[in-house]
């Protein structure tokens, strides 16, 4: 009875902690999960669109590191906000999306960081 206590205490301390792995796990893969569920199905225009955006973001975060952008894109036209280090990382982003197969026209609505700190 003695080692019986110990050993049920333990296994109850394992499965606990092991439950609580699992749960952190689950938690952060249900915001995506729960993103997809939560829109309506789209069209496979809107799949294109995704894979559009991939490529181009992927582009811009190569070619101006520190820059916190967000590529939308619409029927070739590719709208491109948020914020990067310097002004002329700006001029920069016009020329890297257009090399993008699809894109028609490029707006860029990006701000410096060095701007707001003034």
């Amino acid at each position: 009875m003695k080692k019986l206590i110990p050993f049920l205490v333990s296994s109850i301390l394992v499965v606990g902690a092991v439950g609580c792995q699992d749960a952190s796990k689950n938690a952060s893969e249900t915001p995506s999960t729960t993103n997809e569920a939560s829109q309506p199905a789209k069209e496979a225009s809107a799949k294109t669109k995704t894979t559009a955006k991939s490529p181009i973001l992927s582009k811009l975060e190569e070619k101006i590191p520190g820059s916190k952008l967000v590529v939308a894109e619409k029927d070739g036209v590719v709208t491109v906000t948020g914020t990067v280090p310097t002004e002329a990382d700006i001029k920069k982003i016009e020329p890297l999306v257009k090399e993008q197969k699809g894109v028609k026209t490029v707006k860029v609505e990006a701000k410096a960081a060095s701007t707001k700190a003034k």
